[in-house]
C-alpha cells in the first residue's frame, strides 16, 4: 500500500519532495495564499533544506502572479520570520520549512498579518479558495518585484528578547555554551546571538548552512550525542541543541545529560511566572509539572490540542503570560512574539542560572518529579477507532478528554493517544509519579497501538 506522505493541517502544507510535495503545488498553495491575504508585501524565508531555493522560487512566483509584493528574507529561523511580519506589518508571511521532519520532507509554514498561524476560520477560507482554484489573477501592471531584506530580521529578533532578561549582567558572566545548531537556519542567528548579545564562551558544531544537517533533525536525546560529548570536552555551563528552522530548543546539563523537553519548557515557566502575573497554556502532551508550577505561583494552567496554533489562539483568549509545547521543545512567550521560540528560551535558560547561581542540574532537581513514556508506530487509517475505544474499556473509571485523540487522566497518570499533525504516525504518551506505573501504561498502550 503507497503512504500517503502529504498533509495539509493546522500549521500548512507539509510533505515528501517531488513525489508529494511539488513545485507546482507549492506555486497553486503560494497564489491561494496570495489570494486569500490581498495585495501587500508577503515575506518568504526558508531554512536550509536542500529543496528550499527550488520551493523558494515556485512560492514567489505564485504569489506575484496574484499581485503581492514578496519579501525575500533569506534563510531565517521560522520564529525571526514572524517576528518580522508582525514587526513591519506585511500581509502575511510564509517560512519554507518542514521543521523537525527528515530532510526529504519540505513545507509551507503560513502567517497572518500579525505572523501567527491561521485560525480555524483562515485555514477553512484559504483552504476553499485553494481546492476551488479560484486565485486572483495580476495584470501585467499589477505585478510587482521581489525585495530582499536578510539582515533586519535577525535584529529585530534579538532585539525583542533582550528586553526580557539583564544583557549586560549575562555578558559579564562569560557563561561556556556549546551549540548544536543541526547547519539549520538558525546557524548564523545562534552564534550572533549567544557570542555577541549574550556574552556567551561559544562552542558551536553543525553551524553551516551550506552543508546537510549532520544528525536527524530533531533535537533528542538519541540524536544529540555530539552535542553532549562537546559539552562535556569543553566543560560547558549549558548545551543547547536546535532543529533546521529554530522554533524547537533541546537542552543538555553541565553534566552532558540532555533534560526531558517539559523539564526545560517547566524551567522557563517558573522563570516567567517569577517575574510577571499571568496564566499558562500548554498542549495535552505537556507534563503535569508544569500544572504544579503553575499552582505553586497560584495561577491556572489551561491545556489546549497539540500544535502551536492551538496553544497561541488558548494563550490570547486567557492572556496567558507564558505557554508552550513541553513535549517538543516548543517555548512561546508572547511579549516576543507568540510562536515556539528558542531564542527565548536560551535567554530566560541563562538569565535563570544567573539570578540564582544554581546549575542547569540542580535547576532541574528543583522541579515536580514525574516520569514520562513516549512512543509512535506507522499510522493505518481506519485503526485510531478502534485503540481509542480499546483504551477507553481498559480505563472505565479514567477522565477522558477527546479534543485531540484520547487522553485518559487517572489518579497520579496519564495516557494521550493521538495522529501526528506533521506525520503519519500515531503518537503515544504517558506520564506518572511512579516510574513502575509510567512502565505499566507504557507497555499497555504500545500492545494495543501493535
Amino acid at each position: 500500500m503507497r503512504e500517503h506522505r502529504l498533509k495539509i493541517g493546522v500549521s500548512g502544507i507539509r510533505g515528501v519532495v517531488g513525489e508529494f510535495l511539488t513545485p507546482s503545488l507549492a506555486c497553486s498553495f503560494a497564489q491561494a495564499f496570495g489570494t486569500f491575504v490581498g495585495k501587500g508585501r508577503v515575506v518568504l524565508g526558508r531554512d536550509t533544506r536542500m529543496s528550499g531555493e527550488m520551493l523558494q522560487h515556485a512560492v514567489a512566483c505564485g504569489l506575484l502572479a496574484t499581485g503581492c509584493e514578496v519579501v525575500d528574507v533569506g534563510v531565517q529561523p521560522t520564529p525571526t520570520l514572524q517576528v518580522y511580519v508582525n514587526v513591519t506589518r506585511a500581509r502575511g508571511g510564509i517560512s519554507l520549512t518542514a521543521s523537525h521532519n527528515p530532510p526529504e520532507y519540505n513545507a509551507l509554514k503560513l502567517f497572518n498579518h500579525e505572523g501567527l498561524f491561521f485560525n480555524h476560520y483562515e485555514r477553512r477560507e484559504l483552504l476553499d479558495i485553494f481546492y476551488e482554484s479560484e486565485f486572483r489573477t495580476a495584470t501585467n501592471e499589477q505585478i510587482r518585484t521581489i525585495g530582499h531584506d536578510y539582515e533586519t530580521p535577525m535584529k529585530m529578533h534579538i532585539d525583542r528578547v533582550l528586553r526580557h532578561v539583564d544583557a549586560a549582567r549575562l555578558r559579564s558572566r562569560h557563561f561556556r555554551v556549546a551549540l548544536d545548531g543541526v547547519n539549520g537556519a538558525g546557524s548564523v542567528l545562534s552564534c550572533r546571538f549567544l557570542e555577541q548579545s549574550l556574552g556567551c564562551r561559544l562552542h558551536a558544531i553543525s553551524v553551516d548552512p551550506t552543508k546537510p544537517f549532520p544528525r536527524e533533525a530533531e533535537p533528542r536525546p538519541d540524536t544529540l550525542g555530539e552535542l553532549q560529548a562537546l559539552v562535556r570536552r569543553e566543560r560547558a555551563d549549558i548545551g543547547f541543541g536546535q532543529d533546521p528552522d529554530g522554533d524547537r530548543l533541546a537542552v543538555c546539563d553541565e553534566n552532558g545529560n540532555v533534560l526531558d523537553n517539559d523539564d526545560v519548557l517547566a524551567l522557563v515557566v517558573d522563570a516567567v511566572l517569577t517575574a510577571m502575573p499571568g496564566d499558562v497554556v500548554v498542549n495535552l502532551t505537556t507534563s503535569s509539572s508544569v500544572d504544579d508550577i503553575a499552582a505553586r505561583h497560584g495561577r491556572k494552567c489551561y491545556r489546549t490540542p497539540v500544535g502551536e496554533a492551538n496553544v497561541v489562539e488558548m494563550m490570547q483568549a486567557v492572556n496567558a503570560v507564558i505557554g508552550g509545547e513541553g513535549s517538543n521543545g516548543g517555548i512561546i512567550f508572547p511579549a516576543v512574539q507568540y510562536c515556539r521560540d528558542s531564542y527565548t528560551g536560551m535567554a530566560f535558560l541563562l538569565d535563570l542560572m544567573d539570578r540564582t547561581g544554581l546549575t542547569v542540574s540542580e535547576l532541574a532537581a528543583r522541579l515536580p518529579k514525574y516520569y514520562r513514556r513516549m512512543g509512535k508506530v506507522t499510522f493505518e487509517h481506519g485503526r485510531l477507532g478502534p485503540i481509542i475505544q480499546e483504551l477507553e474499556d481498559a480505563f472505565p473509571r479514567a477522565t477522558l478528554d477527546r479534543t485531540d485523540g484520547l487522553k485518559l487522566s487517572l489518579d497520579g497518570a496519564w495516557i494521550h493517544v493521538r495522529a501526528s499533525n506533521t506525520e503519519p504516525i500515531l503518537r503515544m504518551a504517558v506520564e506518572a509519579k511512579s516510574e513502575e506505573t509510567a512502565d505499566t501504561l507504557a507497555q499497555l498502550v504500545t500492545k494495543a497501538l501493535a
